[in-house]
């Protein structure tokens, strides 16, 4: 009986090798051998979003890069500088060696923030994160009117930086607790200090900040109210300063 009994025993674990065999599994489910546990799938980075459909967005976007704080300040600190230097290579140098602490250095400080995972983008999208930048950016400036003062810069170089130093200031205070646009203030202090330089004419340049906050509203990254009380700080702030000083 136990003969008979191992022979049929044998016969069917020989059944379940073969079956075993079949399926590709082999020795590691066979009987007595644990069931290999199952290979898991190797992590695969997120794909990057496709550009949106929608053709406002896209502008949008385009909006605000080419009207960034950065930009902005760069080309009215040049123009300001050249035509308070009575234009020539003399007011255009006047007007870069401002720039690089105007906005230079400031953004060269933002892009490093970004590159070491401090800052989520460029524009600085996260309130908590701005109060930094903005000290740093404040300190750069003071440093640049202090040494373009020294130097004996133009009188309107000096006012238009002094302007950029209260602005500045203002942002600190009202970014602590509120994200103000910063995009729509100086792009309204750009062109209070246009019409202040050049002449009402120059108005003709007022929607632009209008075009800067209903690019900031349609990409979500501010308020309505946050895009309309940047644009009356930042036009009455430069307006007052720089033409209390120039």
């Amino acid at each position: 009986m136990e003969r008979e009994s191992d022979r049929r025993a044998g016969a069917r674990q020989r059944l379940e090798r073969g079956q075993a065999g079949a399926t590709g599994d082999g020795a590691l489910s066979g009987p007595g051998l644990p069931a290999e546990p199952p290979v898991p799938a190797e992590p695969t980075e997120p794909k990057e979003s496709a550009e949106p459909a929608e053709p406002g967005l896209r502008i949008a976007r385009l909006v605000t890069e080419l009207t960034a704080p950065a930009v902005l300040v760069t080309l009215l600190t040049v123009v300001v500088a050249w035509h308070g230097a009575r234009g020539g290579a003399h007011g255009l140098a006047w007007g870069l060696l401002a720039t690089v602490f105007a906005s230079g250095i400031p953004f060269a400080y933002v892009l490093g923030g970004v590159r070491r995972g401090r800052l989520t983008d460029h524009h600085v999208g996260v309130r908590e994160q701005r109060r930094l930048p903005l000290l740093f950016g404040l300190a750069s400036v003071a440093v640049g009117w202090a040494l373009l003062a020294a130097f004996g810069a133009p009188r309107p170089l000096l006012a238009l930086v002094a302007a950029g130093v209260v602005g500045l200031v203002v942002a600190v205070a009202v970014s602590h607790w509120w994200k103000l646009s910063i995009h729509t203030a100086v792009a309204a202090g750009a062109v209070a200090v246009l019409a202040l330089t050049f002449g009402t004419p120059l108005l003709a340049a007022a929607p632009l900040p209008v075009l800067v906050a209903w690019s900031r509203v349609r990409l979500r990254a501010h308020t309505l109210p946050q895009v309309v009380v940047g644009g009356a700080v930042g036009g009455l702030v430069a307006g007052v300063v720089y033409a209390t000083l120039g």
